[in-house]
């Protein structure tokens, strides 16, 4: 007696999600929205591979210090080592260097994708996530850090969240004034000092001040440790938040820029905004700064209502193309984070979360007559429509139309011999059989009704199913 193959638990590596036609439908939805929105400010589309080697990603992955960490990597048979790209900024840094001499500058493009990161999965917080970028590689001014900002704008718009965002603008030269004044040198300190300022939102001016400091206690009792700066440091960056920034700085000037481009395109304080509170990567940026905070509150875990939040954000990186040439090459550009928005329009009802139409499916009445029916399914598609034959392996006329309701099909064709002997097909209208049975609570009726079924020509079938289409 054998023993018995033990079977493989199918299951996801932690992290990791499978997406469903409808998940695929309206996520492609916002995503044409989306390059609709790109390609009308000028910027064309580029794509790059999921793996880079794993020295031209460098060492600027979000929320670590540590070389290479949070990357998925392998090392190929001629002993390189490669990685699969964090985000997509990176690998567009290696493809503009690569191909420096053909490409236009300022070099515009886009790019859509998926990124991973070797990191503890949480709720929401993935290994595998998309990103859809745009950048302006080659252009040093602020001018195209303000159509960075404009266009984020003009996407959120696009996808009806019209007065449910604003676009948040500061500029790391001005954050990096303010710690040179205060008198804070340690990257430690550094590091604390922008954290709390991040939490002006959150916790208002007094919560940043003891965050500052020696901490603070939250309500639950759980502390934060602080950045330990003395009360005169201290007020130095708590002028800063509310609204004094440093005499003669470089960012107060880019702002200022910047803000004259948005009045004279008509972007006002609702759309776009200076807010001092905005802290985004401490390698990583050197210039404006800016993100996406969705206005509108939702519940969390705990059943709290808190605002959205952040789908995207970005900014200046002079330093990041300039690791590949002894020239530098200046930066700008955004990254949107596709299932966080997505998740953000479904909740506002922009965005579709039903399951795609599904294809006119041809039954199999008779078993030694499928060649009539492929014939069926081949003058259907020739026409633009999606169509199947059943093949399935049962004969039962219940469950092949089951198959069909699982499918999300419009209609199902049927001929069995009867039909045939007459020239006619039964046309069943799936989605008026489902309308018409909300308001039938008995099966014989059910039976002899047989709503949404209806007899057609044979010659007719492509012109009718158009019409019922059209129609539902």
């Amino acid at each position: 007696m054998t023993e018995k193959t033990k079977l493989i638990s199918p299951r996801l590596p932690r992290g990791f999600e499978d997406r469903t036609p409808g998940d695929i439908a309206a996520v492609g939805q916002m995503i044409e929205t989306i390059r609709k929105v790109y390609e009308r400010y000028g910027f064309d589309p580029v794509e790059t591979p999921l793996l880079e080697l794993t020295e031209t990603l460098g060492k600027f992955l979000p929320d670590t210090d540590r070389p290479n960490a949070g990357v998925f990597s392998l090392q190929d048979d001629d002993e390189q080592w490669m990685s699969l790209r964090y985000d997509l900024t990176a690998p567009l840094a290696r493809y503009f260097a690569e191909n420096f001499e053909i490409l236009p500058k300022p070099y515009r493009s886009y790019r859509q994708g998926y990124v991973f990161r070797n990191e503890k999965p949480g709720p929401g917080r993935f290994r595998q996530f998309m990103q859809f970028d745009a950048d302006t590689v080659g252009a040093p001014g602020p001018e195209a850090d303000a159509e960075m900002c404009m266009m984020m704008a003009d996407v959120m718009d696009a996808l009806g969240l019209a007065g449910k965002y604003v676009v948040r603008v500061n500029n790391r030269k001005v954050l990096d004034g303010v710690l040179e004044a205060a008198g804070v040198t340690s990257d430690a300190q550094k590091l604390g000092v922008l954290r709390a300022v991040d939490k002006l939102d959150k916790f208002g001016p007094e919560g940043v001040k003891l965050l500052l400091g020696a901490g603070r206690k939250d309500e639950s009792g759980d502390f934060t440790k602080g950045a330990g700066l003395n009360d005169e440091q201290a007020g130095v960056v708590l002028d800063y938040v509310a609204g004094k920034p440093p005499a003669d700085n470089a960012g107060v000037t880019e702002l200022a820029v910047m803000q004259t481009l948005f009045d004279a395109a008509g972007y006002d304080a609702d759309k776009i905004k200076i807010d001092p509170s905005v802290v985004r990567g401490l390698e990583y940026y050197t210039g404006p700064v800016f993100e996406i905070e969705l206005t509108f509150k939702v519940q969390n875990e705990k059943g709290q209502d808190v605002v959205f939040g952040s789908v995207g954000g970005g900014g200046r990186y002079d330093g990041l193309v300039s690791r590949f040439r002894r020239e530098p090459v200046p930066a700008t550009g955004f990254s949107i984070g596709v299932s966080r928005l997505a998740n953000a329009l479904k909740l506002t009802g922009n965005l579709g979360s039903k399951e795609p139409v599904g294809p006119v499916v041809v039954l199999v009445m008779d078993k030694d007559q499928t060649a009539r029916y492929q014939a069926m399914v081949a003058e259907l598609r020739q026409a633009g429509i999606r169509a199947e034959m059943f093949l399935g392996s049962t004969k039962n006329f219940g469950k092949q139309v089951s198959y069909a309701d699982k499918r999300n099909s419009p209609a199902v064709i049927i001929e069995g011999s009867q039909e045939r002997e007459q020239g006619i097909l039964q046309v069943k209208d799936l989605v008026a059989g489902k309308q018409a049975s909300e308001g039938i609570t008995d099966n014989a009726e059910w039976k002899a009704a047989r709503p949404g079924q209806f007899e057609i020509k044979r010659e007719e079938l492509v012109s009718a199913i158009q019409k019922l289409l059209s129609e539902q």
